[in-house]
């Protein structure tokens, strides 16, 4: 068909197009100004903003703030206490080591931008730019594997057809070949006048916007005109696979649909750093109400407003300027175990904020198809209206389509026509490209590139029966009768294209051995196709049958058009497609509505299958065991749903289905939530989208109450956004932790819009694996990387925030009951090395060695799944754990320095034996640190006993060289080592007991399976 149309309608388009913009190979260098520049600028700092960037980050945070305020107090000569170096240390080494990872990930984004800005191009003059440099107007020619540096329009590529591949996985995840075609008009004036014929070439394309599957825009030359759309364009970060390309930029820098793409992701914050905070909050303001009533007990003076901020100094301990490191440390730490565990290989850690949420999962939501199943087609069966050959009757089909081309049909010629008819209609009906590719010993193989699986599987399968795929382009397609090696060759005149809209695909195709042959073809969803077709009343029983049997149905539908018809179709569709109106693509669709989908003859249905993931079974089992509630979406229909949820044992045996099917008013929404609330837990909610959406606009309060507490809900016939919402009704209704996983891109708002969102790497690509915080490559991995992973990682954070709080805690209670001692004044028993000393060289090892713990092996966790179901309350970590950490830290506190200076008599707090008094109780302090980290060890490993020995041999090594601190001259007394061990088993040993009969008798889960 003729692509151009007349220049008026392209003036017209102009006049009504304001906002869009019209580029040029002479577009003025003045204009240049109005486009961003095309420098890549990842890096988040400069040597100007790198340290006040670092600085504001880390004190926008209310408590890194307080340790800075209380760190610069010291300066001011009626607030200080100690040293300055005991306060302003901890406090740089937090910082030091923050600032040293920003720096070093800067430098490797930096490093990264400079690589993409300084590669050349070559322009279509001869001469060549920088990436960087490149603008709007600049007419660029690319080569096979190079980059694409910003969004161009293809004018002219090597191929005397105009095509061209791309690799779009940097972009959209996908890793498929995508087709490309130059602009039909530029292409044709390339070839006949060379690089002059580009001067007269005028683009006129919209705004810049986020949608990489959509472009409008008019390529015009000398008074001709034709449509652009997004198969005219390679985006930036793209590669070109295949010719040599030359086209115009149009869109440069932070316009680019890659740059619109780069959203800064929402930031995840784990459950357990919210309970640490609040946990932290009221350290806090315990801090300050003890500064108060040692202040009451003093007495107000004149200035006793001083007094509390010197108290409130001295006790800052409580609140440990380490914890944040520690946490974070632990999460990087966690990343490491999971990417490196050889029983989940390959799976990723894009987020390392939140590995504790991965052990306190209530929701698992799920897509089906790639993920439950592993998006490896195969067709099974095809049904014709009078009958269905199945996989034990393809040899039939074969025989038909081979009959078609040699002498006779057979006996049976009305069922081979029919078959012929659907066979041949899906050779024709599809978006599949041939390509060669080379094998490592020389020889050519054919490879099929298609969007979707689907259309390989029914390519493949044509093969076996007889019709194999020669050659595919956008003009022509040859396809291979394979027994008479007849070519049948036919002219593609219109593609469109499927959409998760449309839920269809369709091509108008002519015969080129006989031009009056011109055909509509169309096939997709039942639900899309049936009203479009004549005669259906097989449709939809046929259609249950097979989704039944758990195959992917698609409905073949044929139309023959007049010449006159095409004609008066191809003028109205050319009309629409050169509007600039933001409705173009409602117009086209439009036309094609209304002269080509209707009155269609039904040819046919086939049945693809979807294999189960491998160990899909004991995976669902597994979870749902481990009391996670599973709920799947998919854009199936109801049927075939229904089929892969009861063979994947997502709905438990002897568990019934209640299922919903086109719900329309709010009375029967109603009965059908009291039925589900009366059965209980016990039925499973089967429901297509269209009630779905009516409970969520209608009722969705009421449908959140009774769905979340059903064992599971599968929603069929999904629109992406639907799965979007039901995340969010799950998050905002339970108030527990969601997660979702998914394969594919439609699968990418709901994985974003979890509090854990879990990708695999797919048949369909990337894109759900890139926007995921965890990346897997099948759906098993995730029991391991939940029940195993997730649970540690919880368990073990959990228990090293409460051993630093309990590290400040205890030195804080020594600090406070000798301030009481000495008549309420707020002087510091500790200072200098001694402060920065205990929170890192000799106790941060030990402390730190708790995230390597585990308290029963990883085959325990698969065996008794239910342990992972005791984490969702947050025991671990709760308020009730805390007190109990404080009431340790409170006895142990007061003992050890309330016996020091008992021990010491009446003149411990005298000049002469302060010395001493700081030595034993020091002393005291750090043996029962360690000794407590000991005691919470569930399993020791080497890291463990080296950091408890090293860290004991540098406090006993450090003890000589602080004779500022300590009375050396009372190492070699008898009593010094009598008090320090009187003390320590004094301290350490009444928690161990208690906590050895509070487990014996009320023994926890883990310890009745240790073995």
């Amino acid at each position: 068909m003729e692509d151009d149309v007349p220049l008026m309608a392209f003036q017209t388009s102009l006049q009504a197009a304001a906002d869009y913009r019209v580029v040029n190979a002479d577009t003025p260098r003045s204009v240049h100004y109005k486009y961003a520049s095309n420098a890549v600028s990842h890096a988040k700092y400069n040597l100007i903003t790198f340290l006040p960037s670092i600085l504001y980050e880390q004190f926008k945070f209310f408590f890194n703030l307080y340790f800075l305020l209380v760190a610069l107090s010291q300066a001011y000569p009626p607030l200080r206490i100690g040293y300055l170096s005991s306060y302003i240390v901890p406090l740089a080494f937090v910082l030091s080591i923050t600032m040293g990872k920003e720096a070093y990930d800067d430098l490797l984004r930096r490093k990264r931008d400079n690589e993409a800005n300084s590669e050349y191009y070559s322009l279509s003059n001869g001469f060549k730019k920088r990436a960087m440099d490149l603008k709007v107007g600049d007419i660029v020619t690319l080569h096979i594997n190079q980059r694409v540096p910003a969004d161009i329009v293809i004018l002219r590529s090597s191929e005397s057809n105009g095509e061209s591949f791309i690799r779009t996985d940097q972009l959209d995840g996908e890793t498929d070949w995508k087709l490309r075609q130059a602009c039909t008009l530029t292409q044709s004036l390339a070839e006949s006048m060379g690089l002059s014929a580009y001067e007269d070439v005028n683009i006129m394309c919209g705004l810049p916007e986020k949608s990489i599957s959509q472009f409008q825009g008019t390529c015009s030359v000398n008074g001709r005109e034709v449509p652009l759309t997004v198969d005219n364009t390679m985006w930036a970060n793209t590669v070109v696979a295949a010719g040599t390309i030359e086209g115009m930029v149009v869109y440069t820098g932070s316009d680019t649909r890659m740059a619109l793409n780069t959203n800064s992701t929402r930031s995840k914050v784990s459950l357990l750093e919210l309970e640490v905070n609040n946990i932290s909050k009221f350290l806090c303001a315990s801090v300050f109400l003890l500064s108060i009533i040692l202040v009451c007990f003093q007495g107000f003076t004149d200035k006793w407003y001083l007094q509390v901020l010197r108290f409130l100094i001295l006790f800052s301990t409580i609140i440990p300027v380490s914890l944040r490191v520690n946490l974070d440390m632990a999460k990087s730490f966690y990343a490491y175990q999971i990417e490196h565990d050889r029983s989940i290989p390959q799976t990723v850690v894009r987020t390392s904020t939140i590995p504790e949420d991965l052990g306190r999962i209530d929701y698992l939501l799920t897509d089906k198809t790639g993920t439950i199943t592993q998006n490896d087609m195969d067709l099974r069966k095809i049904h014709v209206g009078t009958v269905a050959f199945g996989a034990d009757s393809m040899d039939e089909v074969a025989n038909y389509v081979a009959q078609r081309y040699m002498n006779g049909h057979g006996q049976r010629r009305e069922i081979a026509n029919k078959t012929w008819d659907l066979v041949h209609c899906l050779a024709l009906c599809h978006s599949v490209t041939p390509t060669q590719e080379e094998t490592e010993d020389g020889r050519l193989i054919t490879t099929y590139q298609a969007v979707s699986p689907d259309e390989i599987a029914i390519v493949n399968w044509l093969a076996k029966v007889g019709l194999e795929l020669v050659k595919r382009d956008r003009k022509q397609m040859i396809i291979k009768h394979v027994v008479s090696g007849t070519l049948l060759k036919y002219k593609i005149l219109y593609s469109f294209p499927f959409s998760s809209d449309t839920k269809r695909m369709g091509t108008v195709v002519q015969n080129m051995d006989n031009e009056e042959e011109i055909l509509f073809l169309v096939k997709g969803a039942d639900t899309v196709i049936s009203p479009i077709v004549n005669a259906n009343d097989w449709l939809d029983e046929e259609v249950a049958n097979m989704a039944r049997e758990g195959l992917r149905t698609l409905v073949v539908g044929r139309k023959f058009l007049t010449t006159e018809t095409l004609q008066t179709f191809a003028n109205k569709y050319a009309e629409a497609s050169v509007s600039m109106q933001h409705d173009r693509e409602a117009r086209m669709a439009k036309v094609v509505s209304s002269f080509l989908e209707n009155k269609l003859d039904l040819l046919g249905v086939t049945g693809v299958e979807d294999k189960l993931q491998p160990d899909i079974k004991p995976s669902l089992e597994l979870l749902r065991n481990a009391q996670v509630k599973i709920w799947m979406l998919t854009g199936d229909k109801v049927e075939t749903a229904r089929c892969v949820a009861v063979s994947s044992r997502l709905v438990s045996r002897g568990q019934s289905m209640h299922t919903v099917t086109n719900l329309n008013t709010v009375f029967k929404a109603r009965q059908h939530l009291d039925y589900l609330s009366s059965m209980g837990k016990s039925v499973c909610l089967l429901m297509d989208g269209a009630s779905l959406q009516f409970f969520l606009m209608n009722v969705p309060s009421e449908f959140a109450d009774v769905a979340l507490e059903l064992s599971s809900v599968v929603a069929c016939r999904c629109t992406p956004q639907q799965k979007a919402d039901l995340v969010n009704l799950v998050k905002t209704h339970s108030g527990r932790r969601v997660a979702a996983i998914g394969d594919g891109g439609n699968d990418v708002s709901m994985i974003q819009a979890a509090d854990i969102g879990l990708g695999i790497v797919g048949k369909e690509g990337r894109q759900a694996s890139l926007a995921a915080d965890f990346s897997v490559t099948l759906f098993c991995h995730i029991t391991k990387l939940l029940l195993w992973h997730g649970r540690n990682s919880y368990k073990r954070s959990a228990k090293l925030a409460q051993v630093v709080i309990h590290r400040g805690l205890i030195i804080s209670i020594c600090q406070a009951l000798y301030s009481i001692c000495s008549k309420f004044e707020p002087l510091a028993l500790f200072q200098g090395w001694l402060m920065v000393g205990y929170a890192t060289v000799y106790t941060m090892m030990p402390v730190f060695s708790l995230v390597t713990d585990h308290d029963i092996p990883a085959h325990l966790t698969r065996m008794y799944p239910e342990l992972y179901a005791e984490l969702k309350d947050g025991r671990s970590l709760s308020y009730r754990s805390f007190l109990a950490w404080v009431f340790t830290s409170l006895y142990q506190g007061v003992l050890i320095q309330g016996l020091s200076q008992l021990f010491l008599g009446k003149h411990s707090l005298e000049d002469s034996m302060f010395k001493y008094l700081v030595m034993v109780s020091f002393s005291c302090l750090i043996l029962t640190e360690l000794l407590m980290v000991a005691e919470e060890i569930m399993t020791w490993n080497k890291i463990m006993l080296v950091t408890e020995l090293v860290s004991l041999a540098l406090y006993i090594g450090s003890v000589p060289l602080l004779p500022d601190y300590f009375d050396l001259t009372r190492l070699t007394s008898y009593k010094f080592y009598v008090i320090v061990t009187v003390i320590v088993l004094g301290a350490v040993i009444p928690p161990f007991i208690a906590k050895t009969i509070n487990r014996r008798l009320k023994p926890p889960s883990y310890a009745k399976v240790q073995v």
